[in-house]
Parts: C-alpha cells; structure tokens; sequence
C-alpha cells in the first residue's frame, strides 16, 4: 500500500545511495575533481555512463572544456576526501592540492588523495579507489537544474586490493560502506 506524500519527504528513502568522484581539467590544466551523488549505466554496447551535474558547478566548464572526465567509484576509505571535494569549489582551490595539507593526518599517515594519470584520456585516475572510469564526452543535455553528461568509457581500472566502495548512507552527507 502506497501513500501520496511529497517529492521532498519520498526522495529521502534513496538511502544508501551511490556516490561517485568525476574529475574534468580546466583550461589550465588542473585536474578538478567534484563528488557527485547522480551517475548512472548508460549504455553496454558501446559502454557509456552519464552524471549529473548541477549546472553552476565549475565542474561543468571543465568537462565541456576537456570533453572527457573521469569516474571513479572511492572506497570506504576515502570519505575524508569525498566529502572535500564535494564542499570546496575548484573555481578558487586547487582540490587534490589543498586537501594533501587540510587537517590533521592520522598518525604516521599522510593525508591525501593519490592520482595517476589516465590511459587514454586527458585526466587522472585516483589510485585508491574500488575502480575508475575513463569516459570520452558524448553528449550532454540540460536537465532542469543540472546537466546530464553522457561519455563513452574507452577505459576502466579496478584496484588490485579488494577495497569496500562508499556510499551516502543519509542525508547530512553520512558517508559510509554497505554490509
């Protein structure tokens, strides 16, 4: 049995929901990544995948600069980093820059987000994520509030250390694993 409530109350059964790193270079060639809650499977043959992406992101002028972006799933060990990805605007900060020397590290750690370049883009890969996704822009569609980007994946990794992927668990941005 169902019952008529609104899109604001039924939208917040989504939880867990999966969330997704995609990182764009800029005009200067900086690697922007932004964390980003709406990706989705868009195609098997040919692989594609598509994210949404509010439209007054600077991530969005990076993707329509580079058309090409990376996706990557992070790991339950990279909270630290997708929730400052997701809070700081490339525009004004170098993200992967910044959060190497934002806060305390755990002890005998270093604090930072490791990358790699891609294979066959113009982007980078996070080394310590579950798998990443190198995507050749497609298509993009204005989506209301956000933008829509299709890209074709011309190449995907997946780590060599099983790792747990991470995931929103609830509103407030409760970042978590799935059991």
């Amino acid at each position: 049995m169902q019952k008529q409530v609104s899109f604001s109350k039924a939208v917040k059964t989504k939880y867990p929901e999966q969330v997704v790193i995609a990182i764009a270079k800029d005009k200067a060639g900086k690697a922007n990544p932004v964390t980003l809650g709406w990706t989705m499977i868009a195609s098997y043959d040919p692989p594609m995948m598509a994210i949404g992406v509010y439209k007054g992101h600077y991530s969005v002028k990076c993707i329509r600069h580079s058309k090409c972006y990376t996706i990557a799933y992070p790991s339950s060990d990279m909270a630290k980093a997708t929730l400052f990805f997701g809070e700081h605007s490339g525009r004004d900060t170098d993200k992967f820059a910044q959060f190497t020397c934002h806060g305390e590290a755990p002890k005998g750690r270093r604090r930072d987000c490791k990358t790699a370049p891609a294979k066959k883009i113009d982007s980078v890969l996070l080394t310590d994520a579950v798998a990443n996704f190198e995507c050749r822009l497609v298509k993009q569609i204005a989506t209301g509030d956000h933008i829509t980007f299709f890209g074709e994946i011309v190449c995907s990794h997946i780590n060599k250390k099983p790792k747990k992927r991470l995931y929103t668990l609830g509103a407030g941005h409760k970042l978590g694993s799935v059991k």
